[in-house]
């Protein structure tokens, strides 16, 4: 745990981009998701990202090890929709302890042997918790706004269970990541509170929202600043946003927040916005120049690419990063 809080004082942290976006790469097929072990299963799989850990996991191994040659220093498990709330819809609910467990231990093992080679680089695994396909605070039926999908309690329960695998495969740190509802990350938190408390351990969290829109607000309808506000009473290691906008049009954002917090602050964008096919078209090149501008403003301590992103824009991300001191953490937080 020091190691990562040594390495965000000595220089910017460099996170991974898109897992999804490389393995549309391997254009792998139905029976390819399925593996031996699942070919009679009663659901269809392809798109099941998160069960490639199990059925292909050397393209894992692959994707991670090739962030980390482009300069990253975190990878993120291969797990952004391992609940059983959101594994329910390929009827895998059971599969979830197995699903997390694998995914941190291929991740680990690739960090450990470039560790291994550049000691003086110390690779690092983020446990991938995503939102889940459910929010806490908003109704999914218009004509029934009390009405809730799901309730605080089994979300807590559903991220406790990820958790545990996470820390159990070899995490060393958890994102809760692309946060649209801050009660499904408020969740996601008191669950590794628990878990950080029956286990007595410490164990770093960043935690990184998603605005929505040109609104500038999340989907539960919250600022940047009122996000911000609204954790940090929890112990992060840092707090930042990540997808749904390219670089540009999230600096406002990290702007906002920078100067009001003494967490780390991170974000990893994606690659501009989709075009009318839902695919990314910014350059390593376009996008590296936007992020230049964060490093100027002295906004991030950690960075990284999120949707449309791969190993060629995270290299250019990392040598740009090379070049600026971290974002100096304010000793006291001016909210």
């Amino acid at each position: 745990m020091s190691n990562i809080h040594k390495a965000l004082e000595e220089r910017i942290l460099v996170l991974d981009g898109a897992m999804g976006t490389m393995l549309q790469r391997y254009k792998f097929t139905e029976e390819d998701f399925r593996g031996e072990r699942f070919k009679d299963y009663p659901t269809p799989l392809q798109g099941n990202n998160d069960l490639l850990s199990i059925t292909q996991p050397q393209a894992i191994k692959e994707v991670h090890a090739k962030y980390f040659e482009a300069g990253a220093d975190i990878v993120e498990t291969n797990t952004f929709s391992g609940t059983t709330i959101a594994m329910a819809d390929y009827q895998m609910e059971d599969l979830v302890y197995e699903l997390n467990y694998e995914s941190a231990k291929i991740a680990k093992e690739v960090a450990d042997e470039f560790t291994a080679k550049e000691p003086h680089k110390p690779r690092f695994v983020a446990g991938s918790i995503g939102p889940t396909n459910r929010t806490a605070s908003m109704s999914p039926d218009v004509n029934d706004p009390g009405y809730r999908a799901v309730t605080f309690d089994e979300l807590r329960i559903a991220y406790k269970q990820q958790v545990e695998a996470l820390l159990d495969g070899g995490a060393d740190l958890l994102l809760v990541e692309t946060v649209f509802d801050t009660l499904n990350a408020k969740a996601a938190l008191f669950a590794i509170e628990e878990v950080k408390e029956e286990r007595n351990i410490e164990i770093p969290v960043m935690l990184s929202g998603t605005i929505t829109d040109a609104s500038g607000r999340t989907l539960s309808g919250q600022t940047a600043e009122a996000f911000l506000i609204s954790v940090s009473h929890i112990p992060l290691l840092s707090i930042g946003f990540n997808c749904a906008l390219g670089a540009n049009l999230l600096q406002p954002h990290l702007e906002a927040i920078a100067n009001k917090t003494d967490f780390a602050i991170s974000a990893h964008p994606n690659a501009g916005l989709p075009n009318a096919f839902g695919e990314y078209d910014e350059s390593p090149e376009e996008m590296g120049e936007q992020i230049e501008e964060y490093l100027k403003k002295n906004l991030i301590n950690i960075i990284g690419g999120c949707c449309g992103t791969t190993p060629e824009h995270i290299k250019v991300i990392a040598d740009l990063a090379a070049k600026y001191k971290p974002r100096k953490v304010v000793e006291t937080a001016t909210l």
